[in-house]
């Protein structure tokens, strides 16, 4: 595995840990959404996070739909989910780890 995939799939790991936080809160709340939700109105900064980074996640996905049609190599729509279960901290280094690897 050549260098540049290796730090692709430790940046990929390093973006899991976001997991951390989001397991604690769901120790503390459960399955209660709603201080989550009401978390990201707390003020201007806050919202504007929410906001940048669902427009990089929306952005991601259609790039990474596009190329994994346009190179008719699929694999890379399994990084779509981790966008949305995990973060774009993880998705983009997991897809360009993905689309890193050799085609034959």
């Amino acid at each position: 595995m050549s260098p540049l995939r290796i730090t692709y799939l430790a940046l990929s790991i390093i973006g899991l840990l976001p997991w951390v936080y989001f397991y604690a809160w769901f120790q503390a709340n459960g399955w209660n959404l709603r201080p989550m939700i009401n978390a990201w109105y707390v003020n201007d900064a806050t919202t504007g996070l929410v906001y940048d980074l669902t427009i990089a996640a929306i952005a991601l996905t259609v790039f990474i739909i596009a190329e994994c049609l346009a190179r008719r190599d699929y694999l890379g729509l399994i990084a779509v989910p981790g966008i949305y279960m995990i973060g774009v901290s993880f998705g983009l280094p997991f897809y360009l780890f993905l689309r890193s690897r050799p085609l034959d």
